[in-house]
């Protein structure tokens, strides 16, 4: 037990003992100086006073108060105990979570660099598909150009092609010459049946 406490719970004893020892002191005195005694006396009770006062005051003002200043400081206690708990847990999550979080990077950056080749070859492909797809556009577009300078050239052929035959029948028609044509063209038209 406390030796505080039992000290505590012993004054009284210790008063009741004090006031019957005043007492006495001041009958023995009584005796030896009226004056003196009085004041002793007054002294012993001011002592008693002061002593029943201080008793008063630890066995009853101060217990409480120190209880509470005990429950005080035993709740923060409480308080500081869980919140290092709970710093203690969010400091082991934030860990955890820079860890996963590293891991993370380093997955999403792995990722990036097969989307990346992933699409690089797949714009190759577009492209080689696109080039292919334009060779193909060329080469039609340069045979039909072709036709239609062979068309154009044939037709322009047969225009020069007429147009010299008409020079040299031109030159050559006479007016006997049409005159051989018609009646020629006339005979074969009669020998016909209609």
């Amino acid at each position: 037990m406390n030796p505080a406490l039992t000290a505590l719970r012993r004054l009284p004893t210790l008063a009741l003992a004090l006031a019957f020892t005043t007492g006495t002191l001041a009958a023995a005195e009584a005796t030896g100086g009226a004056e003196q005694s009085a004041e002793n006396v007054f002294k012993w009770i001011h002592f008693a006073i002061i002593v029943i006062a201080a008793y008063w005051l630890f066995k009853k003002v101060l217990p409480p108060h120190i209880r509470r200043h005990a429950d005080e400081i035993s709740a923060a206690i409480t308080k500081a105990t869980a919140a290092k708990a709970e710093a203690e847990r969010k400091l082991k999550e934030a860990a955890a979570k820079l860890t996963t979080l590293q891991q993370e990077v380093a997955r999403f950056r792995e990722q990036a660099q097969k989307d990346t080749a992933a699409e690089l070859d797949r714009l190759r492909g577009m492209t080689k598909s696109d080039l292919e797809k334009v060779g193909l556009a060329v080469k039609a577009e340069i045979e039909a150009a072709e036709r239609a300078a062979r068309v154009e050239l044939k037709v322009l052929a047969a225009k020069l092609a007429v147009d010299r035959a008409q020079s040299l029948v031109a030159k050559q028609m006479t007016p006997a010459l049409q005159d051989a044509m018609i009646n020629n063209f006339t005979q074969t038209l009669q020998g016909r049946p209609n």
